[in-house]
């Protein structure tokens, strides 16, 4: 991806109208990690979570570098931004706000 910032903004519009929730941009580009920025949202349930990393990834096909889908958890690689999108409940257990502040 050329330039994170524009990008930035067509994921998260991208994600609203997947009606995703809680869209969360988390900048690391001051951090020592392997992104300079991910990408967090919550989908209703693990068919919308499905629905939407599919429909991603026909949408981003030419920038993505990586897949890892999972039924409550998908990670959606674009080199400087990373995407999660997960269940509430996974989104609650595994805490990757709390997590990347602590970076």
């Amino acid at each position: 991806m050329k330039d994170s910032e524009t990008n930035i903004e067509e994921i998260q519009s991208f994600l609203q109208e997947q009606k995703l929730e809680d869209i969360e941009v988390i900048d690391l580009r001051d951090k020592t990690y392997i992104t300079n920025y991910t990408i967090i949202a919550t989908a209703l349930n693990i068919k919308h979570s499905i629905a939407c990393s599919d429909k991603f990834k026909k949408t981003f096909k030419d920038k993505i570098i990586r897949l890892e889908f999972g039924e409550n958890w998908n990670i959606i690689d674009l080199g400087d931004v990373i995407v999660h999108i997960m269940t509430i409940s996974s989104r609650e257990k595994y805490n990757l706000e709390e997590f990347l502040a602590s970076l």
